[in-house]
């Protein structure tokens, strides 16, 4: 990062370092799609873009590497998070890029920190970076042409359609659904 303008070149060669191949064409896609979404909800795209791109930035690390960021930066993990490990990377995710990249906009961090979970009152650009990550093209999972669809006709529907997915899909697992989950699902159907 440099002044206020933002070196993209130089993050990608950072997730490059720190992502596997698949992970990191993940992550352009994710970008492009929260770029297109915040363009056609009026969010601020440049954010979107930043937020997409360095979402999944601690998704390939060691579990002893997010524990260790826990540690430093003093996340304390709920015991649903504690057996969730694939929640891990957002809230690592989120402290490495304010606190190792210097990334200080609360609302990207805060986006990146709620990509999986979601939360009750997230921002324009939390509640697109959650869509994008599930619609990005890379996709291919059952029902990803159907909450493709709900995202260009309506962000609230489809985010209300991914809480479900979401909830069902850890319920036919036999997983627990995070509180935020929960939290945020009722604040929008409500």
């Amino acid at each position: 990062m440099t002044g206020n303008k933002t070196d993209y070149e130089a993050l990608k060669e950072i997730l490059q370092k720190r992502l596997d191949e698949k992970r990191y064409y993940h992550s352009l896609c994710v970008a492009d799609e929260a770029k297109r979404l915040a363009e056609k909800y009026g969010g601020d795209q440049d954010k979107a873009y930043l937020a997409g791109l360095l979402h999944d930035i601690t998704k390939n690390a060691p579990d002893e590497e997010h524990l260790q960021i826990f540690k430093e930066f003093g996340i304390i993990l709920s015991d649903i998070e504690k057996n969730a490990k694939k929640l891990w990377h957002a809230m690592s995710g989120a402290e490495y890029v304010k606190n190792i990249l210097g990334i200080k906009d609360n609302e990207i961090i805060d986006a990146i920190r709620y990509h999986t979970t979601a939360k009750a009152d997230m921002s324009l650009i939390a509640k697109i970076l959650y869509l994008a990550d599930f619609t990005s093209k890379d996709r291919d999972y059952e029902d990803v042409d159907v909450i493709r669809e709900y995202v260009d006709e309506s962000l609230s529907k489809a985010f209300v359609y991914a809480l479900q997915y979401s909830i069902t899909d850890l319920v036919n697992q036999g997983r627990a659904v995070h509180p935020d989950t929960v939290e945020a699902y009722n604040q929008a159907v409500l």
